[in-house]
Formats: structure tokens, C-alpha cells, sequence
């Protein structure tokens, strides 16, 4: 079976809205980075308060400003790649 000739289209949208949202998330983290930290264990960025990281339950956490900033403009330019707890429902 072949999908009509905007199937892709439809596929690139959703990448670039989804890129979109990240974009904004990291915006969020840039500008008050001292709120965040980022999970030695898998990379994600979390929340200041947590004391483990809910994605992988590591304890270690890099949570200087400047690391934090780097790794919210890398994660904004790419596709989630880590597992989440949602992705497990």
C-alpha cells in the first residue's frame, strides 16, 4: 500500500512542531538555569528539587548553570532519544 504524497509531509510537520516544543522548553531552562540540574546517568535535564532522576533514578547531577544552558541547546536541537516514564505506560 502506498500513502499519499502527503503522508510525509504530515511526518515533517509533526517533527518541526515537536522540535518547536523542545525549542521552547529549553528557552524556559536558558533562562533560569540555577532551577535545573542535569542527570549524570542519562543526560536529562530536571527540575532543581528532585533528589534522584525520575527517568533513570540516578543520583548525580552536574548542576552548574553553564553545563545546563549547554545541554538545553543541544536537547533543542534533536529528537528526544531517552525513555521516559510515559513511554512505559
Amino acid at each position: 500500500m502506498r500513502l499519499p504524497q502527503s503522508g510525509g509531509n504530515i511526518f515533517i510537520k509533526m517533527t518541526e512542531s515537536y522540535l518547536s516544543e523542545r525549542a521552547k522548553k529549553a528557552e524556559k531552562i536558558i533562562d533560569t538555569p540555577e532551577n535545573y540540574k542535569i542527570c549524570e546517568g542519562c543526560d536529562s535535564i530536571v527540575t532543581e528539587r528532585v533528589a534522584t532522576c525520575p527517568n533513570c533514578n540516578g543520583y548525580r547531577f552536574d548542576a552548574s548553570p553553564e553545563a545546563v544552558i549547554l545541554q538545553a541547546k543541544t536537547l533543542a536541537t534533536r529528537e528526544q532519544t531517552s525513555v521516559i516514564a510515559q513511554d512505559l505506560l
